[in-house]
């Protein structure tokens, strides 16, 4: 067996809230994810998701449980550690682009992977090449407001692919398209996944999508529970 890309063990994480006092978002939640593997996550807003996501990704921390990314845990690591991590491991996708506005299509791939120190005919390069994967290397020089909603969101999965993580993390990254246009952003999606091998959870509201990842998982009183 694969060793897991992502594993995450007892999960837990309380919230104060006010006269609410204590809410318990993550109780004990566990997953593992092996490489080329897309799962989907699945539950009504407010649940959690992206609270699970966010310490999966290692932009929150958990109050009990363990994070392991490639087999190393990132538990009590340092905030200098997990960046690193983040930076070399995790690409994330959420509903809206986040594309820097000033800055091409091409250039919006390029910018991450000079910030990890990989020099910039190289970036170029691999910018092109994951554009092109998604069928909009033609539109590369396009700022992203010349850009339709299916074309900035299939930018931004290049973006969280451009220095070859091991993990992605979408937060309903087709939430905020049309049918026809969710359908084409997720095929890209899926073939960007299958061709890089990496692992991937997305946690989305469209059932149908859902079903045709490899596995569902379903957040329900704090824990991850298969579909």
């Amino acid at each position: 067996m694969s060793e897991p890309v992502l594993e995450l063990r007892g999960i837990e994480k309380v919230y104060l809230r006010g006269e609410a006092g204590e809410v318990r978002v993550l109780d004990g939640a566990e997953c593992r994810l092996t490489p080329g593997e897309m799962v989907a996550l699945v539950a009504p807003s407010g649940a959690g998701k992206s609270t699970l996501l966010h310490i999966a990704g290692l932009l929150d921390t958990a109050d009990a449980g363990t994070v392991a990314i490639g087999g190393t845990d990132y538990t009590t690591a340092s905030d200098r550690r997990r960046t690193v991590a983040r930076r070399r491991d995790v690409g994330f996708v959420y509903q809206f682009h986040h594309l820097l506005p000033e800055f091409s299509a091409l250039e919006n791939v390029v910018l991450p992977q000079l910030a990890n120190g990989v020099p910039r005919a190289e970036a170029r390069t691999r910018a092109e090449e994951l554009l092109d994967r998604v069928g909009i290397l033609p539109r590369a020089t396009h700022r992203p407001a010349a850009l339709s909603g299916g074309e900035q969101q299939r930018v931004a999965f290049c973006r969280a692919l451009a220095n070859a993580p091991r993990l992605l993390l979408a937060d309903e990254p087709t939430g905020n398209l049309d049918p026809a246009t969710s359908e084409t952003v997720f095929d890209a999606l899926t073939r960007l996944v299958r061709e890089t091998g990496l692992a991937a959870l997305i946690a989305t509201h469209n059932l149908d999508l859902a079903a045709r990842m490899d596995r569902v998982l379903v957040l329900r009183e704090g824990r991850l529970v298969p579909q």
